[in-house]
Order: C-alpha cells, then structure tokens, then sequence
C-alpha cells in the first residue's frame, strides 16, 4: 500500500522532469509525474516508486529487508527535496528582477537529491563536458556490468553498477577521452576499497578538500555533487552551459547571444540571490530546457 509523504507546500512536480532525462534503463523508471528505481540498502535490495496525483506525493516501495524501510523513506524524502520550505527561497529570489516571474509561476521547485552519494560522483564525472542525453546513453552502455536486482520490478532489473563493478570493467564500456575514463576508473576504485568516502554528514568544504585533489574533477563536478548530495542550497554553477542559455534566453537574448556571456557576469548576477543560489540555478536550468 502506497503511504503519502509529507512535504511543505507548495510541490513543483518539475523535479520529476529533471531524473527522466537522467534515468538509467534497466534500473530507473521515470515520467513527468512519477520515479523509481532499484537500489541496495544495508540489509538487501530494494526498490521503490513515488508519485504526484496532484495533490499528494504517494510512496509505494518494497525491501528485503523491514529494518531498511526508514532509511529508504529518508533517501526518498532527501531524492525530493521534502524538508525544503520553499518560501524562504523564493523571497529572496523574488527580489531579483529577472527570477520575480519564474518564481511567481514556479513556487514550488525543488533541488534534487540522490539515494547514493558515491553514484551521483561517477554520474557527474562521466557527464562532464558532454550532454544530459549522451550522459544517459554512456550510463545505460555501463549497467552491463551491473548486479542484477533480487527484487526486479518492470523493467527494472538490475542494480546501478556498483564502484567496484565500475573499477573492474569500466574501461572496456565507457568511450571518452582516455584522461576521463582514467579518472573515472580510478574514482571508482578508491569508492571501493574506502579511500574516498563522503556523504550527507559532510560540508561543502570537506568534500571539496576530499574531491578537488583528484584528478578529472574540478568546481563543476564538485558544485553538482554537493547540490545533489549534501542538498546545498547555495551553490552556482557559472559555467555550465545551461545555466548560461537559461539566463540569456530569460533575458530575451537569442540562445546565440545567450552563448556568448562569461562565466563573471552570471557569478554577479547570482550574487544577489545569496544564500539560495542552487534555486536559481534549477530556475535558469528549467528556461534553458524550454528553448
């Protein structure tokens, strides 16, 4: 039986959106209204779906497991953003004149989440400098090294390759410039022999000394990975493409103008938005995927 999930009003289902672009086949199902996947938990193999009727967000999941079932709920309610009072955000960001409107129709946007701290880190790397759709395909390609699910559901099959999985066979599966795919082997082994590690109990500052150093990751990948991971409500991503075209084309410039602006003039104008910065970015991200 499906159980409802508190959150503080308002709720944009654009969150939803946001993981079907990125769902991995074989392990996650996701449309406008609804997500699932597998996943493994301390005690076996999981899986869940949650879902927006309108009013209502409903969970439905199973474990193999019971003594998992609160963490899972957590990590939902951490993958949806749930804790989030999205007032205090959209009064500071309604105060800038460029975000006023897309707050007014927008009042409820989420950050999202992750139900796996190491997963959102191979996820970012492998989707460095490349789109959110080859980012997919070169995930789906990778889930042929994967665990298959004790708890299969649709078509959700297997569970998102482990590091270790990744770090044994990633370099025949992945196709990217040899330094990328040498980093991202390399990440994934020291996710499974423990000598990286970080998660919700970190701060922005320990992740990035723990991340920084390595090689193949820079401030793109760590800004992402503490969005999605620690639920940073403050960070900005200057130069990332999309948050780039969402600001032009908000403007009214042409997505050929929009290309043409810096890195500096977009930290500025996020300045203003200070501590919330991560919602303004969601905001230029949901413009630029309306072009």
């Amino acid at each position: 039986m499906a159980v409802a999930l508190d959150f503080i009003p308002p709720f944009d289902p654009g969150i939803f959106d946001f993981l079907a672009a990125r769902a991995v086949a074989g392990v996650e199902e996701a449309t406008a209204a609804s997500y699932a996947r597998t996943l493994s938990l301390d005690g076996g193999h999981a899986w869940f779906q949650v879902g927006w009727d309108g009013a209502a967000l409903l969970l439905d999941y199973q474990v193999e497991d019971s003594s998992d079932a609160p963490g899972l709920v957590a990590r939902v309610r951490h993958l949806l953003n749930l804790d989030h009072d999205p007032a205090a955000a959209n009064r500071v960001l309604a105060g800038d004149g460029l975000l006023a409107a897309r707050v007014a129709e927008l009042p409820g946007i989420r950050l999202p989440g992750c139900v796996d701290a190491p997963e959102i880190l191979i996820r970012a790397m492998v989707g460095q400098q490349i789109t959110v759709a080859a980012a997919r395909t070169a995930l789906n390609q990778l889930v042929a090294l994967s665990t298959p699910s004790r708890l299969p559901r649709g078509s959700m099959t297997h569970l998102f390759p482990a590091p270790a999985d990744i770090a044994a066979g990633g370099r025949s599966i992945l196709r990217a410039p040899q330094r990328r795919i040498d980093s991202i082997v390399s990440v994934a082994g020291q996710l499974a022999e423990g000598s990286l590690t970080f998660g919700a109990w970190d701060t922005a500052e320990s992740v990035a000394e723990k991340l920084l150093p390595i090689a193949g990751i820079g401030p793109w990948t760590l800004g992402y990975v503490c969005m999605r991971v620690l639920g940073s409500p403050d960070i900005f991503l200057p130069t990332d493409a999309a948050v780039r075209n969402g600001y032009g084309l908000l403007r009214g410039d042409s997505l050929a103008v929009a290309r043409t602006i810096k890195a500096s003039e977009l930290t500025l104008m996020a300045a203003q938005v200070r501590p919330w910065r991560s919602y303004a970015t969601l905001h230029l991200w949901r413009v630029s995927g309306e072009k």
